[in-house]
Order: structure tokens, then sequence, then C-alpha cells
């Protein structure tokens, strides 16, 4: 039986930055190499560029909301993963509300999958008596739609309730 598609996926990849680093790194050391052997210093460019795109994809957490293994909807952040039926209130964060709750907001129980290259966000508040996390800061390119995904998942709506949704500003795209 083939699984259902994520109602929201996105692997947080780093920007156009991240990746013009990584070929500036690997044409240095290909440079590098040049007086020893031409042919070594082409083969170890291409090896580290390889290298360094897989390690970029490798590492960067993907973020989703989809079916775990007994159906239940699951917001997984990087490593961790939690079913929508335990997230309250989720906020939208534009790049300064993001600033805001990463600095003097940030309570230090909450979990944070962070990413510099994605500047904007959401906090999910958790609702798990169990669970002594707060809320979860969560990285996203697109903050609205995660928020949209995590609110048409949600068991019950209104204001507080399980996947209600604000907003902490503008989002810029």
């Amino acid at each position: 039986m083939p699984q259902p598609a994520p109602a929201y996926s996105e692997r947080l990849l780093p920007g156009p930055g991240g990746w013009s680093a990584a070929v500036a790194f690997a044409v240095i050391l290909g440079v590098a190499l040049w007086p020893v052997d031409d042919v070594l210093s082409i083969s170890t460019a291409v090896v580290a560029l390889v290298v360094l795109v897989v390690l970029a994809w490798w590492t960067s957490p993907v973020v989703s909301v989809s079916p775990g293994p007994d159906g239940l909807r699951m917001l997984r952040a990087g490593r961790a993963t939690i079913p929508t039926s335990l997230l309250g209130t989720t906020t939208v964060l534009d790049r300064a509300a993001m600033t805001r709750e990463l600095g003097p907001s940030l309570d230090a129980r909450a979990y944070v999958c962070l990413r510099a290259w994605a500047r904007t966000g959401v906090r999910v508040e958790l609702v798990d008596p169990a669970d002594p996390t707060p809320y979860w800061l969560v990285s996203t390119r697109h903050p609205a739609e995660l928020a949209a995904a995590l609110a048409a998942s949600a068991p019950a709506t209104g204001p507080g309730a399980p996947g209600a949704t604000t907003d902490a500003g503008p989002t810029p795209r």
C-alpha cells in the first residue's frame, strides 16, 4: 500500500551563498593542486564539489507534515517528530519575529530546528502535559504553507485549539 503524500514537505538546503561557498572551496582546492598536476587538481576539485553537495543534502533537515506509521499526522522537524494532535497554536514568524524569538524571547526548554539561511519560521505551542518542551521553533522558507498544513491536520478549530494560527507580522518572500 503506497504512503499518502505529505501535506507539507521541505528540505532546508543552503541558499545561493552556501552553494557558492562550496563551489569556491572546490575551485580553490583545485587551484592549489594545479602546480602538482593539472589532472589531479581538476579531479580533486570535482570530487570535493560532489562531496560538499552530498554533505549539504545529507545534513539538511526535513520539515514535513505527513502521516506517521500508525496513520496519525506527524510534524517532523529535523530528527524530531510529534503527532499534530499534541500541537496548539501555530504562529507564523517573519524575519524580525524569528530573530526576536531566537533572542530575548527564547525559552531554554524549547525545541529549535534552525537553519540560518531560512530566516522565517513558525512557533508551534505544545499541549502535551507530559512534555516539558513548551513550543517548537522551526525554520522554513514557507511559514504560511507550513502553518496551513498544521491547521488542516488539526482535529479542532478555534483560538488556542490545536492547529489555530496567528501571524506575527508580514512574511517576506
